[in-house]
């Protein structure tokens, strides 16, 4: 495992063992069968690339009224809770008294990719966001606490987790592409990125 730091991003590359990835693919699926994989709708009326669900808590969802945290499924029925092999990663890695309150699960196809976004519909910015990367190969890069400048990106493969958290915790970040069937993890092919968060 190696430790790597940019711009304030802790990002343990090869952290979990083959073992461990497949027990959270596995839990991953436990989670999908209660709430199933949605693809959310932006405010400006365009379908995000990536489909995603959550568990614990709270949900994060985007429609035409905006971006938010519900505690319910859009189909009504209340997120499953975080399993433990989740969590665990948030114990050893975030620093955090608290517990999360919510994972975010999004799946990126071959073609999915994410936007230069901030993670701030939180309520505690002082509270680190942790991801973890499942599947296949993700460019991540990484900006600044305001939009434009200079930019840094890095491949993240199956098994790295980052931490967000400090002075990098507003800053603008996203994944520019996958490359896809570089993993044997999902049957499929495509890419899991699991990011848990304190959400009050």
């Amino acid at each position: 495992m190696e430790k790597l730091n940019i711009r304030g991003f802790e990002i343990y590359k090869s952290l979990l063992s083959q073992e461990a990835q497949q027990a959270l693919v596995k839990a991953v699926r436990g989670v999908v069968e209660v709430a199933p994989m949605f693809s959310p709708m932006t405010p400006y009326g365009k379908p995000m690339r990536v489909k995603m669900t959550s568990a614990g808590q709270f949900g994060w969802v985007s429609d035409r009224t905006g971006y938010r945290y519900e505690q319910k499924h859009p189909n009504g029925n209340a997120w499953p809770a975080i399993p433990e092999p989740i969590l665990d990663i948030w114990n050893e890695v975030s620093g955090s008294a608290r517990a999360p309150e919510c994972c975010l699960i999004n799946y990126y196809g071959e073609d999915a990719r994410m936007g230069m976004h901030q993670d701030r519909d939180e309520g505690d910015f002082s509270q680190p966001v942790v991801s973890i990367s499942l599947g296949d190969d993700g460019l991540f890069r990484i900006g600044n606490l305001e939009r434009g400048g200079k930019t840094d990106s890095i491949w993240l493969s199956s098994g790295d987790v980052v931490v967000m958290g400090g002075d990098a915790r507003l800053t603008y970040h996203g994944v520019d592409r996958i490359r896809f069937g570089s993993s044997r993890l999902l049957a499929k092919g495509g890419r899991l990125n699991l990011t848990l968060r304190v959400v009050r």
